[in-house]
């Protein structure tokens, strides 16, 4: 956890692997929008996410994650492994391959992927809202609120409540599958 801690606490020093003035220029309007413009600004950055140059890569991925929406996740993790063979430096397959071994409580192996995602993808504020549920659970408040400010000054519009980071609060569904 610790060396997720510090992926999270350096994000603004390192460069998604794959990113982009687009993408840049995503998050600098995320950062500075009025709420109303938030939700659009952040889906249109999701689909950055979801894109790979590669159209079966990103073909595979909108499969398996139709595949955990509809709770196939023996699917999902087949279809999620063999991508991440393949294209090891999708951020998102890995990020959504830690969403499914959250979802079967294999944490461990969501930190994994969680690490990876971040290590890739830097802004990730998905991957550290689903951290932040970690620690949660773990109780480590401390933590899970330098998670979630982080998470904060990348999307100051997450509507996540600071009790999230406390035991008892939870995240959910807050970051897209």
């Amino acid at each position: 956890m610790v060396e997720i801690l510090r992926l999270i606490g350096s994000y603004r020093v390192r460069r998604a692997v794959h990113g982009s003035p687009f993408l840049d220029e995503l998050f600098r309007r995320l950062a500075r929008c009025v709420r109303a413009e938030a939700d659009s600004t952040e889906e249109r950055i999701w689909d950055v996410w979801m894109h790979h140059p590669h159209r079966a890569a990103a073909r595979v991925l909108d499969l398996a994650t139709r595949d955990l929406a509809a709770r196939r996740y023996d699917i999902a993790e087949t279809r999620l492994t063999l991508l991440l063979r393949s294209v090891p430096d999708f951020a998102e397959a890995w990020h959504k391959r830690a969403v499914l071994f959250y979802l079967l409580g294999r944490d461990e192996e969501c930190l994994r992927d969680l690490r990876r995602t971040l290590e890739l993808e830097p802004r990730h504020f998905g991957a550290m809202l689903h951290f932040v549920e970690i620690l949660r659970a773990a109780r480590a408040a401390d933590d899970a609120r330098f998670a979630l400010r982080t998470a904060r000054t990348i999307h100051p519009h997450l509507s996540i409540p600071d009790s999230a980071a406390q035991p008892g609060g939870g995240i959910g569904d807050a970051a897209q599958l």
